[in-house]
């Protein structure tokens, strides 16, 4: 329950911060506001770890290097929210970014990537993203 408690905020959040980016880079350019956007989330971070933080720094020599890259998906991600959002508007431009994390996430789980534990695919999951992809049809009419 608690995972689909935090889903569900994650879910709020990044719709609000898609807008929000949406609007400031209106004003002040993309790249401009991709800048901000790290470097207030690097300040919230730093601040939430000195206070809660329970991990370690030692410890990143025995992560796989690999993954280190995550920080620049986050560029490529706020980059491509606010031109989705600003090119397609909020509603849209979710409904594709939800079906291609679901489409990515199936991908993963299905071969095992990353590290993640191999499950078994089942034909109900490309028949549920085709229900998605006809309600995003369906939605988008006018």
């Amino acid at each position: 329950m608690l995972g689909v408690i935090f889903s569900f905020i994650g879910g709020i959040f990044i719709t609000i911060q898609g807008v929000f980016n949406t609007r400031v880079s209106d004003k002040i350019g993309l790249w401009e506001t991709t800048v901000i956007v790290h470097a207030v989330g690097l300040t919230v971070a730093l601040i939430v770890m000195f206070i809660w933080g329970e991990g370690s720094f030692k410890k990143l020599q025995s992560v796989n290097k690999l993954y280190l890259i995550g920080g620049a998906f986050g560029v490529i991600i706020i980059f491509s929210v606010i031109k989705g959002f600003t090119l397609l508007g909020p509603s849209y431009s979710i409904a594709i970014l939800l079906i291609t994390q679901l489409i990515t996430g199936t991908i993963i789980d299905t071969f095992g990537l990353f590290g993640n534990p191999q499950m078994k695919f089942h034909l109900t999951k490309p028949l549920g993203i085709l229900v998605m992809i006809a309600g995003i049809i369906i939605f988008k009419l006018k």
